[in-house]
């Protein structure tokens, strides 16, 4: 088998209303509705990494110790989207605290170098706002 590249990425939403308005609304992304309740953002480009984290890993680097905390969902995927430098990450994180979203991560910089903010979608998924040198 060779796998070419990611074909597609997305949460499973239980409340789909409540899932595109977060990832509609929060980020501006443009969906198409495909079927009922099904929402396709086609313009979106790929992936330029494909990770398996560690949950312990993800809560060290969200709450700054290996225990993700009981009170929250434990995430089944992460997301991250890549902006156009750090200042951009810093603009994203106020804009979505302004749009009332917590942010369980403020804009800053990794150890790595990577420039992140994150969030928890209504799904639970971890998202992220994110620059990384490298990739630019």
């Amino acid at each position: 088998m060779e796998i070419l590249f990611i074909a597609g990425f997305g949460p499973i939403t239980r409340e789909p209303a409540e899932g595109l308005a977060f990832w509609r609304d929060s980020f501006g992304l443009s969906f198409d509705e495909l079927a009922p309740d099904y929402h396709h953002a086609r313009g979106l480009q790929g992936a330029k990494a494909f990770g398996l984290w560690p949950l312990r890993q993800a809560a060290e680097a969200t709450f700054g110790g290996p225990e993700w905390p009981a009170g929250r969902p434990v995430p089944q995927a992460w997301v991250e989207f890549e902006v156009a430098s750090p200042e951009a990450v810093a603009a994203g994180e106020a804009e979505l605290r302004e749009q009332g979203h917590e942010l369980l991560v403020a804009a800053r910089q990794e150890p790595w170098g990577q420039w992140t903010a994150r969030l928890q979608s209504p799904e639970g998924l971890l998202v992220g706002l994110s620059y990384l040198p490298s990739f630019h």
